[in-house]
């Protein structure tokens, strides 16, 4: 997939597996690539698609989060740079120390040969330049600010705001081909609180990159907050009123089929405090 312009010096790649974005952002000191894809050989497709733009040479890549499909790829912007920066939230560099290529490969890419023996070729590679809540780098005519809005899709999220494009990269905070990734690491409850934090860094003229899918705007991603706002406050009710864990899916009203949020649900009785949950009724 070859990149597209979705504003001044600021563009996108759709790729076929696992629907992934990868965007890159262009000032006068260099560019910055926003994810890498999900191993070293796909890395280095998506550094032949970069360079193909003829608009410079990278000077530093972030990773939105520390799953595979977008951060594997770190590999091959090393192999072509040593020195190339890796920036990232602190705790997606734990969550990316811990990653495994072979579970990855098992859990991701089991039906397709040709994908796992990439992923088990992949090195992991960790970033460098970490913080906790918000830093900027700074390309000389324009400055690109990473923020980490709060737990999530994982513990570390962030996003990224070109202000002067009017751009947010928002990595997997933000799904447009299916419901958000609500996972074994992801925080349920948490999500639309951090949801309301990126809708404070954009406005109604914002272009939004979502970590798959289409290109978006800022109504889109308001949309989405609710509809996670909605899981959140269902599960709390059933939570307060005694509805067990194990009968909650079906006891629910969702804004997305039931099958997508058995983890969610789960994972959200586990964030409640305890005053928010009371004893089933026997």
């Amino acid at each position: 997939m070859v990149f597209s312009e979705v504003a001044d010096r600021v563009w996108v790649a759709r790729h076929e597996w696992y629907d992934v974005n990868v965007g890159v952002v262009a000032g006068e000191r260099g560019l910055v690539v926003v994810d890498t894809h999900g191993s070293a050989a796909a890395g280095r497709r998506v550094l032949e698609q970069v360079r193909a733009l003829g608009v410079g040479e990278v000077v530093a890549v972030v990773n939105t989060h520390a799953h595979f499909d977008h951060a594997l790829g770190n590999a091959a912007f090393r192999e072509a740079d040593p020195t190339v920066p890796v920036h990232a939230h602190e705790t997606a560099l734990e969550e990316l120390r811990a990653t495994s290529v072979e579970a990855v490969a098992a859990a991701y890419a089991a039906d397709d040969a040709a994908r796992r023996e990439e992923v088990l070729a992949t090195e992991v590679v960790l970033p460098d330049r970490t913080f906790s809540s918000a830093t900027v780098i700074d390309l000389g005519d324009r400055v690109l600010e990473l923020v980490h809005p709060g737990p999530a899709h994982t513990a570390g999220d962030l996003v990224v705001l070109v202000p002067d494009a009017r751009v947010l990269l928002a990595g997997d905070l933000v799904e447009e081909s299916g419901p958000p990734g609500l996972g074994e690491d992801s925080f349920p409850m948490q999500w639309p609180l951090s949801l309301d934090i990126v809708l404070g860094l954009t406005t109604g003229a914002s272009t939004v990159v979502p970590g798959h899918g289409a290109v978006v705007d800022r109504d889109f991603v308001e949309v989405q907050r609710n509809e996670l706002g909605i899981v959140a406050e269902t599960i709390r009710d059933l939570a307060g009123r005694g509805v067990p864990v194990e009968e909650a899916l079906a006891a629910g009203e969702w804004p997305w089929e039931p099958h997508h949020l058995a983890t969610a649900v789960r994972r959200g009785y586990e964030q409640l405090p305890r005053s928010q949950k009371r004893l089933p009724l026997i």
